[in-house]
């Protein structure tokens, strides 16, 4: 009797296993999509582009068909890609480079108004796509975690024209969590400085965080299944791709900035890769700014504060 009742529990429970572990696997594979997979998230980029964005998209590609050139390598980690970046040598003989990096689903162009502004103080700048953006090859979006290392191979692409150069590293958005997650490995002198302009912690606190505001959802089973999908078909996970983790081994001086209404990438999260920072530091908040909206909301504090930090270590 005790045998046949354990036979038809089985019986009954195995079917709901496997449907529920389909369920899982195709939540997983659903929220990496719309996530992480380029070619799945592509057809939304512009959906919400007003018409003054639009216009300064427009300017952008202007200005950067006049002063750059197109410039290509070859990562060395994580897949032979081919990775493009904007070169902008300033009419001025200089020295320093800004590598200033874009945010989710940007690409290096639409850092041009920053690199406009290092080009005015005399600098050169290096705009590169990331991988799976812009011009660069990729099939998924790394989050800063795999694009730690090919920030490093621009670094060293700018050294080997330039053994001498001086490097400062600039991110927005996820372009900051890339920027906080390069400086967390073994660079070489050339970078003196960084700047990290409203990152997150983690790329697992992040989606954690907007789960939740955009889909009341919780993080399990539905992140736990996406991270599973991630590490599947990219290689990495999500709570890998930590800016606090990697800021504990950092030397490289790094100014953090973040505005107080962000609500895209929370504001607390400021505080949290400050105080996890090993190196010299700052930060700076800027009152009434939402997610990257800290250098035109209060331009003037924003710069003098970038400037005078970088004067710092050139």
């Amino acid at each position: 009797m005790r045998k046949e009742i354990i036979i038809t529990l089985i019986v009954l429970l195995v079917p709901i296993i496997i449907v529920f572990t389909v369920i899982y696997f195709e939540i997983g594979k659903y929220f990496y999509g719309i996530a992480l997979d380029p070619n799945v998230t592509k057809p939304f980029k512009g959906i919400n582009d007003s018409e003054e964005k639009t216009l300064q998209k427009e300017k952008n590609k202007v200005w950067i068909s006049e002063k750059s050139k197109n410039c290509y390598i070859n990562s060395t980690e994580n897949g032979e890609l081919k990775l493009h970046g904007y070169k902008i040598k300033n009419e001025k003989e200089s020295k320093v480079w800004v590598i200033a990096i874009h945010g989710y689903m940007g690409e290096g162009l639409n850092m041009t108004p920053f690199a406009q502004k290092f080009y005015e103080r005399g600098y050169n700048v290096l705009l590169p796509d990331l991988r799976g953006h812009g011009e660069s090859e990729g099939d998924y979006i790394g989050m800063g975690w795999h694009d730690r290392l090919d920030i490093i191979d621009w670094i060293d692409y700018l050294i080997k024209e330039d053994p001498e150069c001086e490097i400062i590293l600039f991110g927005v958005s996820m372009g900051a969590s890339t920027v906080m997650m390069t400086t967390g490995e073994d660079l070489p002198t050339n970078v003196v400085a960084a700047v990290s302009d409203c990152g997150y912690t983690s790329a697992w606190d992040e989606f954690k965080y907007k789960l939740k505001q955009l889909y009341h959802l919780p993080a399990f089973p539905v992140l736990y299944a996406a991270n599973r999908s991630c590490k599947a078909n990219a290689g990495y996970s999500l709570k890998d791709a930590s800016a606090v983790k990697q800021l504990k081994n950092s030397v490289t001086p790094t100014l953090f900035i973040h505005g107080d209404e962000d609500d895209f990438v929370p504001a607390e999260m400021l505080d949290k890769v400050y105080d996890a920072a090993s190196c010299e530091k700052e930060k700076l908040v800027i009152e009434g700014a939402g997610h990257t909206e800290s250098s035109t909301k209060n331009p003037e504090l924003y710069w003098k504060t970038v400037d005078d930090f970088i004067a710092k270590y050139l």
